[in-house]
């Protein structure tokens, strides 16, 4: 068993005073298969009322309207996340695995994970990757997805901000780099290619002295969930060429990134802005003191993006504050 203590802090800088900022988050991690949430608590600056629900996926989802004027937006939350170790999945599945699948998603509620969604599409470009990968109905699901985890490990260049929050999916396969994100979309969408559910998972994940992963440790991480047949939803990190066990911090699931950014708003006014994020995840053998204060990184204010938005005549409010791409 594995505890986590994760501060998430984000900061929303303006040229110019905005009038109103209306925000949701997505920070507050899951309760499921082997982690529980044992405490998690959200602070907005300027001061405001937070509201709470669950979307259809059983994400967790705070939300808030700060109506009077300010100059810079900060939210931090922070989270204790207990993790049981998973068993280990198997290398491959009995040979009616293909059968067993079809029979799954149609006795369930998949479709929304089989269908192109905003970011995990089927483009000229990924219909060319998958005749590359050989992304066909063969051997058994298990095996073509561990094999399609190592294989875009191995296609892709792991290039910190390569890529934009909202690059289409073609970008990074033509340029072969990107990040987490870019990642788990060209993942999702050869998966989906062959009628395999596939869903995007956003969360953190623990690096400790010993693991060698590529992404950034200081920042979201982002990977895939696969539906299989016996074993149900699985995960698989082609980031890092992993089979997501406790160090992966679940806190939303979704079609793709835009059902789960960790932030995404609109505000009111006329300005430039700037977005300043940093993750700091702990771990422990025993819980830690629930009320105990985690320390502020000395380099938690890093730039992740600088945008510059005016509003058209009569639009009154920008939908900007959402760029925190997962790394």
């Amino acid at each position: 068993m594995n505890f986590y203590s994760i501060r998430h802090l984000t900061r929303f800088r303006y040229s110019e005073p905005i009038s109103e900022s209306i925000m949701e988050t997505r920070m507050h991690p899951r309760s499921d298969l082997n982690q529980h949430c044992l405490t998690f608590s959200l602070s907005v600056s300027p001061r405001c009322r937070v509201f709470s629900y669950r979307d259809h996926l059983g994400n967790n989802v705070q939300h808030f309207d700060i109506p009077g004027e300010h100059n810079q937006l900060v939210i931090v939350a922070e989270s204790v996340v207990e993790q049981q170790v998973l068993p280990e999945v198997p290398r491959f599945l009995s040979p009616d695995a293909w059968a067993a699948l079809d029979d799954m998603v149609n006795a369930g509620d998949y479709w929304e994970m089989l269908l192109p969604s905003t970011f995990a599409v089927q483009t000229p470009a990924v219909t060319l990757l998958a005749s590359q990968m050989g992304v066909t109905r063969r051997d058994d699901p298990m095996l073509l997805a561990q094999e399609l985890n190592e294989r875009l490990f191995d296609y892709f260049r792991y290039v910190p901000r390569s890529t934009r929050v909202d690059s289409p999916i073609d970008e990074a396969i033509i340029s072969g780099e990107g990040v987490c994100q870019d990642f788990a979309h060209t993942m999702i969408a050869l998966l989906r290619h062959v009628r395999i559910p596939a869903r995007y998972v956003s969360g953190y994940l623990y690096r400790g002295r010993e693991d060698h992963d590529r992404s950034t440790p200081d920042s979201t991480h982002a990977w895939v969930d696969v539906l299989l047949p016996h074993l149900g939803w699985v995960g698989f990190d082609p980031t890092n060429n992993l089979i997501a066990h406790h160090r992966h911090i679940r806190t939303a699931v979704g079609r793709d990134y835009a059902d789960v950014p960790p932030t995404h708003g609109i505000f009111r006014g006329q300005t430039d802005s700037e977005l300043y994020v940093a993750v700091h995840v702990e771990a422990a053998d025993q819980p830690p003191a629930l009320d105990r204060t985690l320390p502020i990184p000395d380099d938690w204010s890093v730039l992740v993006e600088r945008a510059q938005q005016l509003p058209e005549a009569g639009v009154p409010f920008i939908d900007l504050q959402q760029m925190q791409q997962q790394q």
